[in-house]
């Protein structure tokens, strides 16, 4: 008897997957957006000439990261859809939307802003920020808007099941 009430209040290896790699994700993002990103800011950084050169390595490599947690989160809801019956099949169109959020930050956003960014002329000597960068910018944190909430939204669903 006891046996059988631990196995019922087990959760599905790919539910814990997916609140794992949700949980990692989602605080990466706030730790990215609100501390380094502030940080680099504050101390100047993002005045030097080769500033766009370094965000685009650090960017690189974190859409690495969200593309591999999309997957992941994708393929945990898939499979959990397929076993569960009570799984909402809204939350496969959720994890769509997590993908191509990570998709569009890695394959739009990040070189567009970086391209804007460096500089090709060495003997300009104001360094203003074009139009264009202000509405990428606009548009990175509507997705990440959008990403924390959607995200949320399905890290409570699988919390709660």
């Amino acid at each position: 008897m006891n046996a059988v009430s631990n196995l019922e209040l087990k959760r599905p290896i790919w539910q814990s997957l997916a609140i794992l790699t949700l949980g990692f994700w989602l605080s990466a993002s706030m730790f990215l957006d609100w501390v380094i990103m502030p940080s680099l800011y504050v101390s100047g950084m993002m005045t030097q000439a080769n500033f766009a050169s370094a965000g685009y390595v650090l960017f690189w490599n974190f859409n690495r990261i969200e593309l591999l947690s999309a997957g992941l989160v994708l393929t945990s809801v898939l499979a959990l859809c397929n076993s569960q019956s009570q799984w909402r099949r809204g939350a496969i169109i959720l994890s769509v939307v997590l993908l191509a959020i990570a998709l569009a930050d890695t394959y739009l956003l990040t070189p567009q802003m970086s391209a804007i960014g460096i500089e090709l002329n060495l003997f300009e000597t104001t360094a203003e920020i074009p139009a264009s960068m202000n509405i990428l910018h606009g548009g990175y944190w509507i997705l990440e808007a959008v990403k924390l909430l959607v995200g949320g939204t399905l890290l409570s669903w699988c919390w709660r099941r």
